[in-house]
């Protein structure tokens, strides 16, 4: 059903639609459905790329904070190099 309004009347009219309507209101919704899913691939992408984006900056920082207690851990060492001798 199509729905006309004469908005200088306010008159409603309801009709059936007719062959050229039909073929392009399925035009319109492939296109609408074509479109809907371009948009939410991109979507997807855009939040896949912001997760690897993430992940990325957790690992960094959990490789310098592994770096950073590597290195107070080594200060804290004594180094020793003579090999430890027995007293008899």
């Amino acid at each position: 059903m199509k729905r006309i309004i004469n908005c200088e009347t306010g008159e409603v009219i309801e009709r059936e639609l007719n062959a050229e309507e039909l073929a392009q209101q399925t035009i319109d919704e492939a296109q609408y459905l074509e479109l809907k899913a371009t948009t939410e691939a991109q979507a997807t992408a855009e939040a896949e790329a912001l997760a690897a984006e993430e992940a990325a900056k957790q690992q960094a920082f959990n490789d310098a904070v592994a770096a950073a207690v590597a290195a107070v851990l080594a200060a804290q060492t004594p180094a020793t190099t003579a090999e430890p001798t027995v007293e008899e």
